[in-house]
């Protein structure tokens, strides 16, 4: 079910409101405009018209994968709806759920945990991109030369995220991390990790089987890395 307002604070807040309600997995809520969406750790998330702010919930169930490596299925749930409306963009996969084009920012995905439910906020650029943060950003409209609508962008993400979702119920987190790998970037990409108060440069050495981050850092040993903001250097 997909509902959709004009304007609320957080779709992410109100989906937990409805999840403590009792609202079933797959409930998704779009808004045309947010007036207090948020990235991670709390980071402003400019929300104009005509972008996508929507938000579902899963209800975590016994033998189901990690609950955090939903964020690597909502991932590449994304980056294959973007890749239908901006074919040509050379699209990747940003450890753990950030979708780029040559670098440019496109997207945020936010998981909130709300008792047996987890919350998953998407914040996608499909008409506008900001021009003052200081990592660059893009956009569909900017890729492909026009914008989808957002309604029929979330319809066809919704699908999508269905579909995956029940591959990592059912076949496990190894055919989310392997497609997920296949979307990123090359092994022996340079990152930059910032976790727990330091930071720390490395290569990109793929993903352990918790879908942790692998650094391979100057001495040949491997970081291990659950946590943190990443850059591409």
């Amino acid at each position: 079910m997909i509902r959709s307002v004009p304007e609320t604070r957080s779709t992410n807040d109100d989906v937990a409101a409805l999840a403590r309600d009792g609202a079933p997995e797959g409930t998704w809520l779009r808004a045309d405009r947010q007036t207090g969406g948020r990235g991670r750790q709390g980071r402003e998330w400019q929300s104009p018209p005509g972008n996508l702010y929507a938000s579902t919930l899963v209800r975590v169930q016994p033998g189901d994968p990690p609950a955090h490596t939903l964020a690597l299925t909502a991932a590449v749930a994304l980056h294959e709806i973007i890749g239908l409306y901006a074919p040509d963009a050379p699209l990747l996969i940003k450890w753990p759920n950030d979708i780029l084009a040559s670098g440019a920012k496109l997207s945020g995905i936010l998981l909130e945990r709300s008792g047996d439910a987890v919350v998953i906020g998407f914040g996608v650029n499909l008409a506008h991109h900001p021009e003052t943060l200081e990592r660059p950003t893009t956009s569909v409209a900017a890729l492909a030369g026009v914008a989808p609508d957002p309604a029929t962008f979330l319809d066809a993400l919704a699908d999508a995220f269905a579909r995956w979702l029940g591959r990592w119920r059912n076949e496990g987190l190894r055919v989310i991390r392997d497609r997920w790998l296949a979307a990123s970037h090359p092994i022996g990409t340079a990152l930059t990790a910032a976790a727990a108060g330091e930071k720390v440069e490395g290569l990109f050495d793929g993903l352990d089987e918790t879908g942790a981050l692998r650094l391979r850092i100057a001495d040949g040993s491997t970081r291990i890395v659950n946590a943190g903001d990443v850059f591409l250097i």
